[in-house]
């Protein structure tokens, strides 16, 4: 059973690849390539596989990781510019980078850190990094944080973007069971006209969209 597009709520989906485990539809509107709502995991089961990660400030690889993003954000950011980290995680790490930056952040994580008062301010920063390849309302959780910017603000995305479907079948990208939304450089065009931003690609995994 075809299923509407949880970025763009479009019903004009198609059958994009089955494994083992796994079915995947892609989106004719946005491009997104999903797993059917009925394929996730229980949210129990969701934790379980993020209480395995170990992330840490300390861990040198770590940061050099996260660096991708955050080189190329900071140096567009003013003094004291003030961020979200959503999806922080177990281990925030990225928020601390730029804490040591000068930039005051907040934290927002819907297991480690559920605080919904965090998402009622304003920011001129928002990060989520290996973030939106796990949410299960794009569409809704993405315009949610760009009504959080401030004008002018940056939203600063980490993921593996979709190539070809013939890669695709090899990606290890889509072997981590808790990974349900899969986006391209294309659908990540498409959300910058839905949201009305500018949007760069600094980096293969990296995506800033600046607010008008």
């Amino acid at each position: 059973m075809m299923q509407s597009c949880p970025l763009c709520a479009s019903p004009e989906t198609a059958p994009y690849h089955r494994d083992a485990r796994r079915d995947y539809l892609a989106c004719r509107e946005c491009a997104l390539v999903f797993v059917p709502s009925h394929q996730r995991l229980a949210p129990a089961d969701e934790k379980a596989v993020y209480d395995r990660h170990q992330n840490s400030p300390d861990d040198a690889g770590y940061r050099r990781f996260l660096s991708r993003l955050f080189a190329p954000l900071v140096a567009r950011l003013g003094p004291g510019a003030r961020g979200l980290d959503f999806g922080a995680g177990p281990g925030p790490t990225l928020s601390v980078m730029f804490e040591e930056a000068g930039h005051p952040m907040a934290i927002y994580d819907p297991f480690y850190a559920p605080d919904p008062g965090v998402l009622e301010h304003r920011y001129d920063f928002i990060t989520a990094t290996e973030v939106v390849e796990h949410l299960y309302a794009p569409g809704r959780e993405l315009e949610r944080l760009a009504g959080r910017l401030a004008p002018g603000g940056w939203l600063g995305l980490m993921t593996k973007r979709v190539d070809t479907p013939e890669a695709f079948a090899g990606w290890h990208y889509i072997l981590d069971p808790t990974h349900v939304c899969f986006f391209s450089e294309a659908t990540f065009s498409w959300l910058a006209r839905r949201l009305d931003m500018h949007v760069l690609f600094p980096a293969s995994d990296v995506v800033l969209l600046q607010r008008r």
